[in-house]
């Protein structure tokens, strides 16, 4: 266990839920405070009236200009010198294996640092095809992919795994699906706010086994765009543009034989008006792709607001991000209730300033009564962090038959019993997995035997084998975290996990006397650990995405690289949201470098009358502030 001493135990102690994890309820606790990203992704022109496009260039065109060293950047960014055929001031992005046409004023967003979120969906949708179209005697074949590596996500490889993958690419079906090639038994694929068009025009070049794409949009320039992208790549037999209101097109497709097999959505902000739709849209045991980019609202900023748009209230806890994700699973499964629908999550990853969950939706009048026992209230505790799950309803077996009968609780006392705070109360959420291990293990299988296929394909990989996890020495399970280097993800419960902190103080003590005796540190540390931890480092506790140094985070591949502003209703976008950062930047014009230099500032705790360091307080205990030293 690596252990960070630098700090009081009352600063570094929390508990922490995360996505890594495939098992539910699970604890978790990270060293140090992190901060929430918060935000959104790229606006969507609404201009009602369709710009004149003169026909695209072709891509022979394109290739034969973009052998041009000045004309071409290497990169894969935005083409220093438009080539000929396009037009005036209009650019290429280029992103896969598509080049997509942006015009000049950029009404319709392009956002770069979604490239993983786009790399990891069309890995996803492709090992969904090879499972579902293997069924209807298709086999799909990648681009690139010599033989499927079986990558395990346990410790040991499992030999009936490897076999079972081996039997299934010996019993190869007599039609192939590749891709670029429209295939009669494939997939049918909706991107309900498409934008540019660039994630569908992916799907038609990068994933194969599809019968049929649609992109559409709400703005006629978007969807004029897509048209004018769909011919620039030379995927128009497979990519329909369509210009229509996202829910009611889905709306429309509700029919069993109208169904889509793959539905993704992508929002501005919340996707809670159109889940809905997407529910009733989908067909049996198809997948439903969605984003959120809301992540203030569901990290904690506004419990309110959350719960108006998702039906759960979110708490700002340590554990904001993988609740966030809990919270859409929660919102997905209720709105599929309500038509005798329910969802099986595949994969769900907090990522940057959005969330990604990928699940599949079935119809079972039966297996919907489980929902109840499938959501929980939480109950937060304010002061060490510790969480306990409220079940909002119970399920047992009698028999072939299931009983279902209403919950029993609280968990918690009037106050936490190892710090003696009170309890928020969050939810509900989605207290049931939130991946498919077999399904995880599949995708990182097809991203580490063809790691040339993605662009972002070694932070693929090392976000996957996050999903794995060790047998420790106090018996509990527990593994690394994909969006906090300093975060691990447990199933051992809050007492277990304080009885190791108080064994870690003994060895490494804290200054009891700067430890305020209402504080949670003092009264965790009061209490005399139950158990004996052992704290030798294990093999086993250092991971291969860690030994094979495999990407986990993102850097930051430009300035300005996180949301941007929504698209203005008459087209373009709004330009004052840069300037608006700018002017947020270095607020504190004499910024401090020495310690010293905060006693120029009062401190907050002898106004309160709680301050018991006296002159040894690194803030000012003089109450009489200049106005000047105030305005500062």
């Amino acid at each position: 266990m690596l252990v960070r001493t630098a700090r009081p135990l009352s600063l570094i102690i929390s508990h922490h839920l995360h996505p890594s994890c495939t098992r539910p309820l699970e604890q978790t606790f990270r060293w140090g405070v992190g901060s929430v990203a918060a935000a959104s992704r790229g606006p969507r022109s609404m201009d009602p009236e369709a710009p004149t496009t003169n026909p695209p260039p072709t891509p022979a065109e394109f290739s034969a200009e973009s052998t041009n060293p000045a004309a071409t950047d290497t990169t894969g960014g935005q083409e220093k010198t438009p080539p000929v055929g396009l037009l005036p001031g209009e650019t290429v992005v280029k992103e896969g294996k598509a080049a997509i046409l942006f015009p000049s004023a950029n009404e319709v967003f392009y956002n770069p640092v979604q490239e993983f979120n786009r790399d990891l969906t069309c890995a996803v949708i492709t090992e969904f095809a090879r499972d579902l179209l293997a069924q209807r005697g298709v086999k799909v074949v990648v681009p690139g992919e010599k033989e499927r590596v079986v990558v395990s996500l346990s410790e040991e490889t499992n030999e009936a795994e490897v076999q079972a993958e081996e039997k299934n690419g010996a019993e190869e079906p007599a039609v192939t699906a590749t891709a670029g090639e429209k295939c009669e038994r494939g997939l049918r694929v909706l991107e309900g706010l498409a934008a540019s068009g660039l994630r569908s025009v992916r799907f038609a070049l990068e994933v194969p086994g599809l019968q049929s794409v649609t992109a559409n949009d709400f703005s006629t320039k978007a969807a004029a765009l897509i048209a004018r992208n769909a011919q620039y790549n030379g995927v128009s037999h497979l990519l329909q543009a369509s210009c229509r209101d996202a829910s009611m097109l889905m709306y429309e497709m509700r029919g069993k034989k109208e169904r889509y097999d793959v539905i993704d959505l992508d929002p501005y902000g919340s996707p809670a008006s159109f889940l809905d739709a997407a529910v009733q849209a989908v067909s049996e045991g198809g997948l439903l792709c969605v984003t959120c980019t809301d992540m203030a609202v569901m990290a904690g900023n506004s419990g309110e607001t959350c719960y108006s748009k998702y039906g759960s209230v979110s708490i700002k806890a340590k554990y904001c991000h993988e609740m966030a994700l809990r919270i859409i699973l929660h919102s997905l499964d209720q709105r599929a209730g309500v038509y005798q629908r329910y969802i099986q999550p595949l994969l769900s990853v907090s990522v940057d300033f959005y969330i990604r969950v990928f699940v599949r939706v079935f119809t079972g009048q039966a297996t919907v009564k489980n929902s109840a026992s499938k959501q929980a209230l939480v109950y937060n505790c304010v002061g060490c962090g510790s969480f306990h799950f409220q079940r909002m309803g119970r399920r047992t077996s009698n028999g072939k038959h299931m009983k279902y009968s209403a919950a029993t609780g609280p968990p918690v006392g009037p106050e936490c019993e190892h710090c003696g705070q009170r309890h928020q109360l969050g939810g509900p959420i989605w207290a049931e997995p939130i991946h498919d291990l077999a399904f995880v293990q599949k995708v990182l299988s097809g991203v580490s035997g063809n790691p040339s296929r993605f662009g972002t394909s070694k932070r693929i990989e090392g976000m996957l084998s996050m999903f794995r996890s060790a047998l420790l020495h106090a018996g509990h399970r527990v593994s690394l975290s994909h969006a906090c280097k300093n975060a691990i993800k447990t199933d051992a419960p809050p007492a277990a996990i304080w009885d190791i902190m108080r064994c870690w103080e003994q060895a490494n003590p804290v200054k009891r006397e700067k430890l305020s005796p209402t504080s949670p540190a003092f009264k965790i540390l009061s209490t005399k650990p139950g158990l004996e931890a052992c704290f030798t480092v294990r093999e086993d506790a250092n991971p291969q995405s860690r030994k094979r140094h495999l990407t986990r985070f993102q850097e930051n591949p430009q300035a300005f690289w996180g949301p941007k502003a929504r698209a203005k209703v008459g087209g373009g976008i709004l330009t004052d949201l840069q300037d608006k950062r700018k002017k947020c930047q270095n607020k504190r014009k004499n910024q401090i470098t020495d310690s010293s230099q905060l006693k120029s500032f009062p401190c907050k705790r002898f106004r309160q009358g709680t301050c018991t360091h006296g002159e040894k307080c690194s803030y000012s205990h003089d109450l009489e502030q200049p106005n000047e030293e105030k305005m500062e």
